[in-house]
């Protein structure tokens, strides 16, 4: 009866009276929930910043698609102004920085469409053949002759309107026109004039995901190198190599603001401190891309278990301090001298590093650790010549002096120092 009722007992009560062992079950599931919690905050988080860089695309969408409604219906008397507003919504839609771009191409498609519509129907009629004919020509004519996307399926578009509302709507094809005019106008009005967003604080709030990215897996891979832990270094290259989309944000918010500072007299006095961000976003994507390499082969050092001197976790830790540090500095507005001196900072332990001596692997590390800070420097205004000197300088003259015994350099290394780039 004793078994019996032991059997009957919950797993876990079981599982617990086992004396002398350890629930590695419990264990594992509780890592596992605790990276599910971790993954539901931080995408949480992602939710929210994205709806508040979304805030004054939305408010400027409202704005727009009802005073494109309200002077289409009460000053033009167009009974049923729907495409004002959808032109104007779907010109704040485009990507940031191409909404002038956005409203001559919706205009050039209603005029392209209205064209094709009404030539075919006065000479085919309507019907469904006569319909697929003038949408196959209006794609294949707004091609020919080098149109973008968004003209040809606006073209399409209107002509479908246009052959399949014809007959029952009167004049049809003017009213089109005009709102296609007053919504894409409405929309730069304001975008410019009544609701012109601030271009450093959009810049500010895209920058910060991919820059935090970028700083958030040099410190793992700094951390790695001192606990030699292969796993958490792979988990940050492969974190990393997940970037194009803060990339492209950051790139797409750039070019938003170089339009917002052109089309709104607001915002002209900005245009100087536009120029800091729009200089360093190539540079910034090198230093993605090489900070890349950089942890690639942290990954290999450590498989093949070369030395890895002090200094050159350090190194790396520097390199996402001097990330953070330009991403503040930008932010206020601030010269990026600090960024400066913790990238030289990087290069100098990382000559340290290689003084006391890398494998071939810990001297691609040391490689990109200084062409990693070089791109920073760059970011952060210097010219790229000036950068490499730099980097030079701070890193000292660690060449292998020719003629000198192996042994007396300790761990191996390469005969010569590391080039930039």
């Amino acid at each position: 009866m004793a078994v019996a009722r032991d059997r009957r007992l919950p797993l876990w009560r079981r599982l617990g009276r086992r004396d002398g062992e350890s629930d590695v079950d419990s264990i594992r599931i509780a890592d596992a929930m605790e990276e599910l919690r971790h993954r539901s905050r931080a995408t949480l988080h992602d939710r929210l910043h994205r709806v508040r860089m979304a805030v004054g695309l939305a408010l400027q969408a409202g704005v727009a698609a009802a005073l494109a409604w309200v002077v289409s219906h009460e000053f033009l008397n167009n009974p049923q102004p729907v495409f004002a507003p959808i032109s104007a919504v779907g010109t704040l839609a485009a990507s940031v920085g191409q909404r002038l771009r956005r409203t001559v191409e919706l205009i050039i498609g209603v005029a392209v469409g209205v064209f094709l519509g009404d030539v075919l129907i006065y000479f085919l009629g309507t019907g469904g053949w006569q319909l697929g004919l003038v949408v196959t020509s209006a794609i294949l004519l707004t091609i020919f002759f080098g149109a973008s996307v968004a003209i040809v399926i606006q073209a399409a578009a209107t002509a479908v309107l246009i052959v399949t509302l014809s007959p029952s709507t009167q004049d049809l094809e003017i009213p089109r026109f005009i709102d296609a005019f007053i919504g894409g106008g409405i929309a730069l009005l304001v975008t410019a004039i009544l609701l012109p967003l601030n271009p450093l604080r959009v810049i500010n709030r895209a920058a910060r995901p991919a820059l935090d990215l970028l700083a958030a897996q040099l410190d793992i891979t700094a951390e790695a190198l001192r606990n030699r832990d292969r796993g958490s270094a792979q988990r940050a290259l492969e974190r990393l190599r997940e970037n194009k989309e803060e990339l492209a944000n950051f790139t797409e918010a750039i070019e938003g603001a170089k339009e917002t500072s052109t089309l709104s007299p607001a915002r002209w006095h900005r245009r100087s401190e536009l120029t800091h961000y729009a200089e360093a976003a190539d540079p910034i994507d090198r230093a993605m891309r090489n900070s890349g390499t950089l942890i690639r082969r942290a990954v290999t050092m450590i498989e093949d278990e070369e030395p890895v001197p002090d200094p050159l976790p350090d190194a790396t830790a520097h390199l996402a301090e001097a990330v953070r540090l330009l991403r503040h500095e930008f932010a206020v507005g601030e010269e990026p001298e600090k960024a400066r001196e913790r990238s030289l900072r990087a290069v100098s332990e990382a000559g340290r590093a290689y003084a006391e001596g890398v494998g071939f692997s810990g001297s691609v590390v040391v490689a990109q650790v200084r062409t990693t800070a070089s791109d920073l420097l760059v970011a952060s205004g210097i010219d790229q010549e000036e950068a490499n000197r730099l980097v030079r300088r701070s890193f000292g003259d660690q060449e292998k002096p020719a003629g000198e015994p192996a042994e007396r350099q300790g761990a191996p290394k390469p005969p010569t120092a590391p080039p930039i780039g």
